[in-house]
């Protein structure tokens, strides 16, 4: 039972991430326009704000991380709305398919497509000058949390892409 259930995730994460692939909005709001953001406040802003001799970069990136990893997850919560509004999800589930899959997919997709966003901005800023004293263990550890995080808020955004009846409840915005 569970090997079928690791192959039937591991299927609709394929089709999840490829969702993701074929969306050029979804790649341009997740993974660039955090690095235009960095881009913006070190080039444009940066030299308003006094860091003490330290570079703004370096400051700047902890939040810019984050910032990448909510983006990611406002995704997440529209792709499994829209699976559901579909009648995707319910076709699914009238397979003979893992019902915990249904989510994980949409979890996993999440978590490797925000991963390589945190990566790109990470690289980005390595060549726009940040530096650290921190070893590879940190680093890892560093990851480690992020990709914690990335999952925790994930699951998180899993109730509005269940729950919401329109696409402005998924997002959060009010409607009239």
């Amino acid at each position: 039972m569970r090997t079928h259930a690791v192959h039937d995730t591991t299927t609709l994460f394929s089709r999840s991430l490829r969702h993701i692939l074929r969306s050029p909005d979804t790649i341009l709001t997740t993974a660039i326009t955090p690095v235009a953001m960095l881009l913006l406040f070190v080039y444009v802003f940066g030299g308003a704000i006094d860091v003490g001799g330290g570079s703004y970069v370096d400051y700047l990136l902890p939040g810019i991380l984050l910032v990448t990893v909510a983006s990611g997850i406002a995704y997440t919560a529209f792709r499994l709305f829209t699976d559901v509004s579909s009648g995707m999800f319910e076709r699914l589930r009238s397979m003979p398919i893992s019902r915990s899959a249904l989510l994980w997919s949409h979890v996993l997709t999440s978590l490797v497509a925000n991963l390589a966003a945190l990566v790109l901005v990470v690289l980005v800023a390595l060549a726009m000058g940040f530096r650290t004293g921190a070893g590879p263990v940190a680093w890892l550890t560093v990851a480690g949390i992020l990709a914690l995080f990335t999952l925790a808020l994930t699951w998180l955004a899993v109730t509005p892409g269940l729950t919401a009846t329109s696409v402005d409840g998924v997002s959060g915005s009010p409607t009239r």
